[in-house]
């Protein structure tokens, strides 16, 4: 369970605090998808940065699984981090010099949860559900804007987190790559009951969620 409690984050500037995000609370549950819209400059991406433990906020709490990230020191932060949370990123941040499948298997180079032989197989495995296994030695340059956005797709459900946190994933696609991307990210997530947030301009995208809300005056109100 992702539980978000009173969440808010001010940045300091000569001038005061600046407010970006206030008294924000949700909850979501494995196997619930939320699509957050708003404006650009409304906070969406700070939000998605504070849940995936990459931001601190400045009060409030974000609890995943039990456990608020932000009582854990800087190494256990990481740790719980790789083996919680998968993230996709609208640049897919795909490392040019290796192939599609070591790509997938960058995060697993800290983990001990499994052998080494298992985490290939699911990797190998994570890539045919995407519709890559003809592109497994492709290099990120070998491969279309939709096809690396799958591999960053398989790259944060390696490690079988259970929150997956999506920011602007099919912002850099074209009209038929982006829905294909969807169609694949919410599939994905319903087979394997992720808890997925998602930050979007994309009302195309949003609609294929069960949950939508949207940042205003630095609050999230979710849609009945």
């Amino acid at each position: 369970m992702l539980t978000v409690s009173q969440l808010s984050k001010h940045y300091p500037t000569p001038r005061g605090p600046l407010p970006i995000l206030d008294d924000v609370s949700f909850t979501v549950a494995p196997g619930d998808a939320l699509a957050v819209m708003g404006p650009s400059g409304c906070g969406k991406s700070t939000l998605l940065y504070m849940l995936g433990a990459l931001e601190p906020p400045t009060s409030g709490t974000v609890t995943i699984d039990g456990t608020n990230p932000y009582d854990l020191d800087e190494g256990a932060q990481a740790a719980f981090r790789g083996r919680t949370i998968g993230f996709v990123f609208q640049d897919h941040l795909l490392l040019p010099q290796l192939s599609a499948l070591d790509n997938v298997l960058v995060p697993t180079l800290v983990s001990r949860d499994a052998g080494r032989d298992e985490l290939h197989r699911r990797a190998r495995q994570l890539l045919t559900d995407v519709g890559l296994a003809d592109r497994l030695e492709h290099r990120p340059g070998e491969l279309s804007g939709g096809e690396r956005q799958r591999v960053a797709i398989a790259r944060a459900l390696v490690l079988q987190p259970s929150l997956v946190l999506c920011d602007e994933p099919t912002g850099n696609l074209d009209r038929a790559s982006a829905e294909a991307v969807a169609d694949l990210l919410v599939g994905l997530h319903v087979r394997q009951r992720t808890m997925l947030v998602a930050v979007t301009h994309s009302e195309a995208f949003a609609s294929r969620f069960e949950r939508r809300g949207e940042l205003v005056d630095r609050r999230l109100r979710e849609a009945t």
